[in-house]
């Protein structure tokens, strides 16, 4: 049998072609190495305490601090009255100063929780965590607590998910489905919107209006804290953290449906907040960070947003918020991305997911 060699050189093309497009698809690109350093069970919170070090939660209850030279693993006891329900269990944590504070799931008895935040001083041994705000009212419900956690200054920003309560977001007497804003040892900050122009207001309560947010960033160029929030069939968005304003949820439904398929409302309408970038369908935003570092120099400025549901990174050129440009990074590299974390030194990226640590660099 004689076999035409040029059929076979354009079938071997074809073949190649097939073998790109499947692959860049998917998000693929060999302009990144991805290391997977250690196993994990359920990490949902991560902070650097030094250049080799880093300490993570689970959300099932441990503490670890992983050295991410050596792959040395310590286990931290701690204080927490945590209780680990549906979404809920340890959540973000942060470090600064030789101190940390941690968001969890509170356990307030009669099955009750609430997105709460306590402060330690680092010991590698044992933490004595003290709360330093409590979510209130308690609920009875495994939905959407949030959560995270940054540092402007002497405060401290967190996210409370509404809890699955709807249009609880929309009532600024309760403190679920809110932005908070506190000072780092649980004081009011006096500037909070109670005290300048929204009496009725809770006093730690910074903004309103969110569903799950688990994203929360400060950027070092603008001084600007940014977050991102899961919608329900659709309508997750990242946008600006403003005082005194209301993102909407759930008169506003971002673009997304009730999960029975219902419309929620419309994507944004005047006297909200209006998102820098929406997601329909849903890509199940999570962790966010505004990168700043070398190994990416040529990302510096840019949002970078993860996800769950979509398994992918995307990168955002939001300087214009007139033209945001969205870049694709990677998809179904490294699974279900919980956390991002920038190396304050180097600049390379680290991830929870997928129940394990990665570190990302230029190949």
């Amino acid at each position: 049998m004689v076999v035409d060699q040029s059929f076979l050189k354009v079938k071997k093309y074809f073949l190649l072609i097939i073998f790109f497009l499947l692959f860049t698809s998917n998000g693929y690109s060999n302009n990144y190495k991805f290391t997977k350093i250690i196993d994990l069970d359920e990490p949902w919170g991560s902070s650097f305490i030094n250049n080799e070090e880093i300490i993570i939660t689970e959300k099932k209850g441990k503490i670890k601090i992983v050295n991410f030279i050596s792959k040395e693993v310590t286990e931290v006891k701690h204080n927490l009255n945590f209780l680990e329900a549906g979404q809920g269990g340890l959540l973000d944590i942060i470090y600064q100063d030789n101190t940390l504070w941690i968001s969890y799931s509170e356990d307030r008895g009669d099955s009750k929780t609430s997105t709460s935040i306590a402060k330690a001083q680092l010991n590698k041994l044992e933490l004595n965590f003290k709360n330093i705000f409590q979510a209130n009212p308690p609920i009875d419900s495994g939905y959407h607590f949030g959560s995270r956690l940054v540092i402007k200054d002497d405060y401290i920003y967190a996210s409370a998910g509404e809890r699955g309560q709807g249009m609880i977001a929309q009532d600024p007497t309760k403190h679920p489905g809110s932005i908070i804003r506190i000072h780092t040892d649980g004081r009011i900050p006096k500037d909070n919107p109670k005290f300048t122009g929204e009496p009725d207001w809770l006093p730690e309560i910074y903004q309103i209006g969110v569903r799950n947010p688990q994203g929360l960033t400060l950027s070092d160029y603008d001084g600007k804290i940014y977050l991102s929030n899961h919608g329900a069939r659709g309508g997750d968005w990242f946008g600006e953290a403003k005082k005194g304003e209301n993102y909407g949820w759930k008169i506003l439904g971002w673009g997304g449906k009730n999960y029975s398929g219902i419309p929620i409302g419309p994507k944004w309408k005047p006297g909200f907040t209006k998102a820098i970038q929406y997601w329909v369908p849903s890509i199940a935003t999570s962790a966010i960070t505004i990168y700043k570092g070398d190994e990416f120099k040529e990302w510096n400025g840019h949002a970078l947003v993860t996800s769950l549901k979509d398994k992918s990174l995307r990168k955002l050129i939001f300087n214009d918020l007139t033209n945001v440009k969205e870049d694709l990074i990677f998809r179904n590299n490294i699974g279900r991305i919980r956390d991002i974390q920038v190396h304050p030194v180097n600049g390379k990226i680290y991830f929870l997911a997928n129940n394990s640590l990665w570190l990302m660099e230029k190949s």
